[in-house]
């Protein structure tokens, strides 16, 4: 990372378990959360960049269908939820050699039907969260390089379950640990 002042961002408070020793922000889960935390942070303080790290869920099958253990970079984020046209939104921050690119669709439902899951897919999504979107509006609005990094938790599918992400979560949150010692700290 660089000497720039980086706010350290996540959803909930499990995905930011292995960061105990680190400051960051926990906005709380869904896009009006988001939203209002990360707002009155930038507008409270003196942030160069926001650094989003968190879990998201895997939309796509076949030989587009993302790995669950690898860290991927959100380059593209847009809304699955909201009826009107929204813009797609491209975090501004820097490209992370080693960490692929990949497209998320944003929305306040936790994805857990293949229905739903299919009709997102269909958007030009690979993953699904409920936070990203809302991130990079307001990134853009205040005018602040933003980076997303999401590591899947699941396949959000009719076999996912709130239960089973909450197992999940500290195990992936070590593994965004070990992605952010060896890629994002060097």
């Amino acid at each position: 990372m660089t000497n720039r002042n980086t706010l350290l961002v996540f959803a909930h408070r499990d995905e930011a378990s292995a960061f105990a020793d680190v400051e960051h922000l926990v906005s709380g889960i869904g896009k009006v959360n988001a939203a209002t935390s990360l707002g009155r942070a930038l507008a409270d303080g003196d942030v160069d960049e926001v650094l989003v790290l968190g879990t998201a869920g895997v939309i796509g099958d076949g030989d587009s269908r993302l790995d669950l253990d690898t860290v991927y970079q959100v380059t593209t984020v847009l809304q699955h939820d909201f009826s009107l046209p929204s813009p797609e939104l491209h975090p501004a921050g820097e490209a992370v050699a080693g960490a692929p690119a990949a497209t998320m669709a944003t929305g306040d439902v936790f994805v857990q039907d293949d229905a739903e899951r299919a009709r997102i897919a269909g958007l030009g999504a690979e993953l699904v969260d409920m936070e990203g979107y809302a991130f990079a509006s307001v990134c853009e609005r205040f005018g602040v390089p933003l980076r997303i990094f999401k590591i899947p938790s699941d396949f959000a599918d009719s076999t996912t379950t709130a239960e089973e992400w909450d197992t999940i979560v500290f195990r992936k949150s070590e593994q965004l640990r070990a992605f952010w010692d060896e890629t994002l700290t060097r």
